[in-house]
Formats: structure tokens, sequence, C-alpha cells
């Protein structure tokens, strides 16, 4: 990997934002809402863990970036589709203008925003101005290289990894813990010996994308370094983390990576309404903080973080995406009551009763009666993956 002067006054994190990544909006009643950005950097703010100067402004990705991993002819489209100059039945083709997808105004500006973001914290990382960077806007793991799919338009992960080949010479190792696969990573790398993708998420069984079996293991030279952890429906915390913590750090062990990418994705909660796990906030304090320990033991600290789904976005994604933002800070995660001046600002427009507390409430959910039967099950297909991945 390339070799960067570091600045002295490189900080522990920098937080990439603009009011502009707002604007990746599909509609009023649209289940993907970056307000969730406004409530998580809030709550940051009056916990005193985020100020002004650890702020840098997101940039708008080039056209020529966009084609690290995306078709011209497609990036040509979306342009055409913010424009209004494609009706929505000639844009279905590439996955535009669907329920999924809609098509709204200024959207490729909009998306390369996103993109452009994780670009931004790719650079302060790679060049030595941070250990760490977040860019919570990004994190559209589903886009395909000429079509998109399940509200994202570009893959900012894709050209970012893309980007770090290109421009540091790294080996990537992409960690993505959404509840739904990561697919168009994924597959962008299948046959790729420089980059690791590892996706923890609910078995496609009964969930979009319906990929990510544990024998999705790359192909060619790139044999090997995909790794899937399908896990079942209504798995909570202590399965979820085991497989979490033993999986990524034998795989980091295996791959050594340059630097660590991780997709955070909030939707493995018991509250998120289009999944079916029933996580809590413990799996927000852990992810951050085994991604954490593993970019300083491996990579010189190298770690950029990106958002991703998390679709209740006033009782589980602030409270998830700040935990990443604290660890990456070396701030104790925090217990008891969140800000009352939060509370009390956000109450009045929330559609449902807030959660007050970092930690969620006592009996949040029903005993599971099939609990054993899943934890086996999980623990079945983690030996099997581990196993394969040690035979390779």
């Amino acid at each position: 990997m390339a070799k960067h002067a570091t600045d002295e006054r490189m900080r522990h994190a920098v937080f990439v934002f603009s009011e502009d990544q707002l604007g990746y909006k599909f509609s009023e009643t649209h289940p993907f809402n970056q307000k969730r950005l406004v409530l998580t950097i809030d709550l940051l703010e009056k916990m005193n863990a985020l100020s002004s100067d650890l702020f840098v402004p997101a940039r708008i990705a080039t056209d020529e970036e966009l084609l690290l991993a995306h078709d011209e002819r497609y990036i040509d489209i979306v342009k055409k589709a913010s424009r209004g100059e494609i009706t929505p039945e000639a844009g279905e083709s590439y996955g535009i203008g669907t329920d999924d997808t809609p098509i709204f105004e200024n959207m490729h500006e909009a998306s390369a925003r996103l993109v452009g973001g994780t670009l931004t914290a790719v650079d302060y990382v790679m060049e030595g101005k941070a250990q760490h960077a977040l860019n919570l806007g990004g994190g559209l793991h589903h886009g395909f290289k000429g079509k998109a799919s399940g509200f994202c338009i570009y893959n900012d992960s894709s050209v970012a990894i893309n980007y770090l080949k290109k421009n540091y010479n790294a080996r990537v190792l992409y960690i993505d813990t959404d509840a739904h696969h990561g697919d168009g990573v994924q597959w962008s790398f299948y046959d790729d010996p420089d980059v690791c993708t590892v996706s923890i998420h609910e078995t496609g069984r009964y969930l979009f994308p319906g990929t990510g079996n544990i024998n999705e293991r790359g192909s060619g030279q790139g044999y090997g370094t995909s790794f899937n952890f399908p896990i079942d429906a209504f798995t909570e915390d202590e399965s979820f983390l085991e497989i979490y913590r033993t999986s990524i750090r034998e795989i980091t062990e295996f791959f050594k990576p340059d630097v660590i990418l991780t997709q955070n994705g909030a939707d493995a909660h018991y509250l998120d309404p289009l999944t079916h796990l029933y996580g809590t906030m413990e799996i927000y304090k852990e992810i951050p903080k085994i991604a954490h320990e593993l970019a300083h033991e491996y990579c010189g600290g190298r770690w950029i973080g990106v958002g991703g789904g998390g679709y209740d976005i006033w009782r589980v994604v602030p409270r998830a995406w700040s935990l990443i933002w604290m660890e990456m800070n070396n701030i104790p995660s925090p217990t008891g009551k969140l800000p009352e001046s939060w509370l009390k600002k956000w109450q009045p427009e929330s559609p449902v009763k807030l959660i007050e507390t970092w930690e969620d409430p006592p009996n949040m959910y029903k005993p599971i009666p099939r609990k054993a039967e899943i934890t086996d099950k999980n623990a079945q297909m983690l030996n099997k993956a581990l196993y394969m991945m040690r035979n390779r």
C-alpha cells in the first residue's frame, strides 16, 4: 500500500456531512428518510460529542469517479431522470422509477453527493488527516453497475473501494452488518483477491434481496474472499454477536487488510419495520467496538464508516449511529437517559413515543419460543462457513 505522510495534527475522527445530503429523498412517505442524519447529529451535539471543527463537507463525486463502479450509460440515464427527461417506465429497466427507487428531481446530484461524502472520508483517512472518518449519508450497498436497487442509485462503497485500490493501492476489508445482504458490493468484487467482503444479514429466505448464502464465496482469483453469514429471522443479540465476534476477527487475521470499511445499517433492531431480526442497542455498542480494535491491530487505525439501512429513524437510528462516532473518538458508551433537550425538541414531531434512554427498555418484546432452535441453527451456519474458510 502506498505510504503517506502523517499530519502531526491528525484527528481521531472526522464527521463528513453537508446539508445537501438531505436532498437524497424519494418522497414524503418513502421509508428511506435522511431526517435520521439530522436526528443523529443533533443527539451527538447535545451530548457534547460532536463539535463544528470535526465536520468535513461532503463533495460531489465526479463522473470519472462514478465510472469506477457504474456504466456510463447508466449514469446518463440517472442524469436524464434527474431532469425529468425520461418516464418511470423508461427507467424501470435501470431500476429507477420503481416503487423502491422512484425518480426525484436532481437525483443524480443528490446521489453523487453521497458517493462524494464517502470519497471524502477515504481521503481523510488515507492521507493521514484522521485515523477514522464517518459518512453516515453513505452505505448504499444495493446499487449495481448498471442498475439501481433497494433504495440505492449509486453504490458509494463500491466506488470507494475501487478508489482506494486505484489511488492508494490498498487491500480493503468491507464489513456489512445491515440486516439486508450487501449484494451490490459483493458482486462488484466477487473475483477480486484484494477486496474481502463480509456480510452478516437476515437470511434471504424472507427478506430482500434474497442473496447472501454461505456458498457465495467469490470466483476466480477472488475465490475465498467473499463471506456471508445469513442468520435466521428472530435472531437475538447473543447469537448475532457470537457470529460477528468470531467471524470478523478470524477473517481479518486471514485477509490482513490495509484499511477497513464498515457499512453500519441499523435495521437489525427489533423495532425496524422492514426486517425480522430481534437485535437491541447491545449489538450497536459492540459492532463498532470490535471494528475499532481490528483497525488498530491490523490497519494502523485506518477505519472508514458509512451508514446504510435503518427505518425506525426516531427510536433506533440516532442512538445506534451515535455509538459509532463515540467509539471512533474513544468516548465510553453512554448509559442512562438521553439529553432532555433532545427529547423535548423531537418528541412533538415524532409519530411514536421516543425511547428516553440509551439502553432499550426491558421486556421490549415477548420471549421467542424458538430461541434455542434459532441459536443452534445460526451456530451450525457459522461453523460451516468457518470450516469452508479454513479449508479453502
